[in-house]
Parts: C-alpha cells; structure tokens; sequence
C-alpha cells in the first residue's frame, strides 16, 4: 500500500524519492472514506432508530448499526473516488482526494471499497438484521453503479435519481430496530430524496466551473443561476410538505413543529437565492454556500427532532 513521492528541489533535479509515513497513509484511506459524508448519513440513521422504538433503543443495537453505517458508506465513497479519480484530478474541489492525488494506487483503493463493503454487510447481517443489511447493500451498488457509473456523467437529473442513495439510511435505521418496513421511514426516504437537489445544487452552483471543466453535466453548469434557483424553490417546497406526512404516521406535536420552523427557514432561505440569482450570475452576490451550509444544519435539527419526538408525549 505504500507509494512514492519524488521531490523536487528548486533548480528542478528530482531528489530522492520519499515514502509516505504510516500516519499520512491511514489518512490518505480514512480521507477515501469522506468522513464528512458518512456523518451526515449516519444523522439520518440513529435519529430513526429512537423514533422506530418510540424510545431508547438497545445500545449494542445502535452501535453495530452505526459501525455497519459507517463501513457501508465508507465503501461506497471509496469507490465512488475510484470511479470519479479521472474528473476530480480536474476540479478544485475534489482535486485533493487521495487517487486525485496518486496518494494510494487504484488497485489498493478498490480493494479497499470491496472489503468495506463485505464486512458492512456481515456486520449488518449478523449483528443487526439482514433487511438492513440488504437495504445497505442496495444502497451501496445504486450509489456506485446507478450514480457515479451511469447516472453523474449523463445527464442533469443525475444528482435526483442518484442521490436516492443517500435516502437508505433512513430505512436502514428503522429496519434495524423493527426488522420490517412501513410508510415512516419510507416518507423519511422522501424527505431526503426531495433535500437532495437544493442541497446538492446549491453547492454545485459555487462549483459550476469544476463540472463544466470536467464534462459534468450538473444543472447549474448546464443552465443558468435563475433556472437551477427555480427548481431549488420547488424541490423545497415538495420536501416541507413531504416532512409533515411523517406527523400522523409516528409522531406527537413535537416534530411538526419544528419542521413547520425549518421549513420555513429554508423556504425564505430558497427565495432570497432565487431572487438574487434572478439580478445576476454573480456568485458572490448569489452566495449559494449559505443555502448549503442551512441545509445541512436542517436535515440534522429535523431528524433530531423525530428522536425527541417519542420522549414528549
């Protein structure tokens, strides 16, 4: 697993060459994994959990999902950069992603992404349920094959229909406590199905360059800022509504109280970028990055709020 570096000193003569430490190589696999992503899907995990058990659920239980969770969602991003190496070398933001970098040789990423995800799925399995450990699966091939093989390179609906990924954490959650589906996780796959698009374009607007350069036909490098602004307002208006079918089927007045607030906040939040993006294709007057940065805040704070929810009734 070990790679080499050369150095060059300043008249430009190659020096000799160096290997990476051991500690820069467990961070060059860790950085493989998106740390920061894992932590967002695993807040649409354990939330559900409390919700599903109308409680505490076991502590052994929580812990195997989120180890499971984690491993799952580790390998699908691994792979997910062994796929994308060749575009992320050519954009700013993910150019110093590990393959990006020649960090680790693809052989040894691969592998890596493979084993993850074979041990995510016996840890699931065996500790858990196998419904969950199926849903993970699922969600593991649909994110590499269906997202990043397919789906990220063709068209401009790609983060839509790819980001349902990034929806299974939810009813992998409820699973592993009730070991079945029903219609509460499923409008939790929603919500997030329908926060995926102004979420994910309000950072590829800050971005549109990086996707243009790379042939990346994501919405904001293909239309214009008022366009992509559009259908942000109406994905968003979608998920408030979507938010609130969960109060009937598992929660108390708790919930939708706090979803009536954040959605009211992202909704403002929406319109205020729809309307500077409608004056110009300025970013820095558009400032997409404040609609991201809420989005992520309000995704955490709603699936908090259905955690809480089972405790006030």
């Amino acid at each position: 697993m070990h790679v080499t570096a050369v150095d060059v000193n300043p008249t430009g003569s190659a020096e000799v060459p160096t290997s990476p430490s051991f500690n820069e190589i467990v961070k060059a696999y860790v950085a493989l994994t998106k740390p920061r992503i894992i932590e967002l899907l695993l807040l649409t995990t354990v939330p559900v959990m409390f919700l599903a058990e109308q409680g505490v659920p076991p502590l052994w239980l929580v812990v195997a999902t989120f180890v499971g969770g984690a491993l799952s969602a580790g390998s699908a991003n691994a792979l997910n950069c062994v796929v994308d190496a060749d575009i992320d070398q050519l954009m700013r933001r993910t150019s110093r992603r590990p393959l990006a970098r020649h960090q680790i040789p693809t052989r040894n990423a691969l592998v890596f992404g493979l084993v993850l995800g074979v041990v995510s799925t016996g840890v699931l399995g065996f500790w858990v349920n196998w419904l969950s450990a199926g849903l993970a699966l699922a969600a593991n091939v649909f994110y590499v094959i269906g997202y990043t093989m397919i789906l990220k390179r063709r068209t401009t609906q790609n983060i839509v229909w790819g980001g349902a990924a990034g929806c299974f954490p939810a009813m992998i959650g409820w699973t592993a406590v009730t070991n079945e589906l029903a219609l509460a996780p499923v409008v939790l796959f929603l919500v997030v199905f329908f926060w995926t698009p102004p979420h994910f374009w309000s950072l590829a607007m800050r971005y549109r360059e990086d996707y243009a350069a790379a042939s990346v036909p994501m919405l904001p490098s293909v239309v214009g800022s008022a366009e992509v602004a559009r259908q942000i307002v109406l994905y968003t208006w979608i998920m408030v509504g979507t938010s609130l079918l969960l109060w009937p089927l598992a929660t108390g007045w708790f919930y939708p109280a706090v979803a009536i607030v954040l959605g009211i906040v992202f909704l403002v939040e929406a319109y205020d970028l729809k309307s500077r993006a409608d004056d110009t294709e300025d970013l820095a007057i558009i400032k997409p990055m404040r609609l991201f940065h809420f989005s992520n805040a309000y995704l955490s704070l709603l699936f908090v709020a259905a955690a809480i929810d089972p405790f006030l009734r």
